[in-house]
């Protein structure tokens, strides 16, 4: 049967809306987003809408009739980039999105979150996720992508859950072979590679030394002193435990010492966090987030990223404009679901969305678990994965690694 009315979908914790924007782009009709962030509402306002607004979380907000509630709980949490905190009352946030939808029951839902959403707090939150979900009649899929599997120019390791009331929802499959950064080789082989940095970001003009640039947010601020010492002593792919140790940040020098201090074995030490990274053009970005603008240099100039640089690298397109200064403009961007992969989980899903709600007879079902497609895992990824094998049935299998 023809679908003759256009999906909706509501997008909680909306931030500056990419994936709202990737879904709209699939064919869906954004018509309600939340965010309690004024920069990130202003943004999503000038560019997607004027159906955004605050909410308060004491009380389950007033939702108009979708089909699709989708969102990404703020993830700072749970993110590797920052200080990972179990306590972190923003990680609650997880519970909150999850009674909402099991409260009004749309017909499908969409989850995004950082790969450390899987093992914060020994797989406390992937049960705050699902049990509400699942004691709904939610059918669903868990996963953790890659994002330059779906053809964004970056690697970028994401949970993604897609639940549908009643009927199965699917998971997008792969359309791209990512490159450049361990594990890469594990998925997708025999599709078309992944754009590069390169192929992202080489047509734009040059950039401007002052704002706006010649398109908006294209400019930066020129490095002096010891960064751009750095800078000019850093071949793209090296990084701060490249240079001289004179010239490492006092506070790269810390982290790259804390093991050492704390009496770890040399065996068990790991290498240094990369500090400074010159990135390489011809391979996928690193994972843009809130800190690009500091820690990722042009591949082939001595500068810093720009801010449309940034966009680019998550799939904003050059008319989308942010708001707020430019510290929140960056921190939008790395907090955003890149916007080509939620076209993808948006066109994958309007597939197989009924036209009519579903009227579930019995419990909800965890269809796949996918949390890595390497044969090892860490003890506190092993931990998870019991727990979801004890509590939900569901334990990883080989099969779902297969998925294309």
């Amino acid at each position: 049967m023809r679908r003759k009315l256009t999906p909706k979908v509501v997008d909680l914790f909306c931030g500056s809306g990419g994936l709202s924007l990737g879904l709209v782009d699939a064919g869906f009709e954004s018509v309600q987003a939340f965010d309690n962030w004024p920069a990130a509402v202003a943004t999503f306002r000038r560019n997607i809408g004027d159906h955004v607004g605050e909410f308060d979380l004491a009380d389950s907000p007033r939702l108009p009739r979708c089909d699709v509630i989708a969102g990404g709980p703020p993830c700072q949490g749970f993110s590797s980039a920052g200080r990972r905190n179990a306590d972190d009352e923003r990680n609650s946030l997880v519970r909150v999105f999850a009674s909402i939808i099991a409260d009004h029951r749309p017909k499908a839902f969409v989850f995004e979150n950082v790969e450390g959403f899987l093992t914060t707090g020994r797989g406390s939150y992937v049960r705050d996720l699902l049990e509400p979900l699942l004691g709904a009649g939610y059918l669903i899929h868990l996963r953790k992508v890659n994002a330059a599997n779906f053809g964004v120019p970056q690697h970028r390791k994401r949970v993604v859950a897609i639940g549908g009331l009643g009927f199965d929802p699917s998971f997008p499959g792969w359309t791209h072979r990512a490159f450049g950064a361990p594990g890469a080789h594990l998925a997708a082989n025999g599709h078309p590679p992944t754009p590069t940095l390169s192929d992202a970001i080489a047509d734009l003009p040059e950039p401007t030394t002052k704002a706006p640039g010649p398109l908006p947010d294209h400019w930066y601020r020129p490095l002096t002193g010891g960064d751009l010492e750095r800078a000019k002593l850093l071949d793209p792919g090296q990084t701060m435990r490249d240079l001289p140790e004179e010239l490492w940040h006092e506070s790269y020098r810390k982290r790259a010492l804390r093991r050492v201090m704390d009496g770890m074995p040399v065996e068990k030490r790991g290498g240094a966090p990369a500090g400074v990274r010159r990135l390489r053009a011809d391979e996928p970005s690193k994972a843009i987030t809130g800190g690009s603008l500091r820690d990722f240099l042009h591949p082939t100039e001595d500068r810093s990223l720009t801010v449309r640089e940034a966009a680019r690298v998550q799939t904003y397109p050059d008319w989308f404009e942010f708001e707020g200064n430019q510290a929140d403009r960056i921190q939008m961007i790395g907090n955003s679901v890149p916007v080509k992969l939620a076209s993808a989980i948006g066109a994958s899903l309007i597939e197989r969305l009924p036209i009519r709600a579903s009227k579930p007879s019995g419990g909800g079902e965890l269809l796949s678990f996918v949390p890595t497609l390497s044969t090892g895992m860490s003890p506190a990824l092993a931990e998870t994965c019991r727990l979801v094998e004890s509590e939900f049935g569901v334990s990883l299998r080989e099969e779902p690694l297969l998925w294309a």
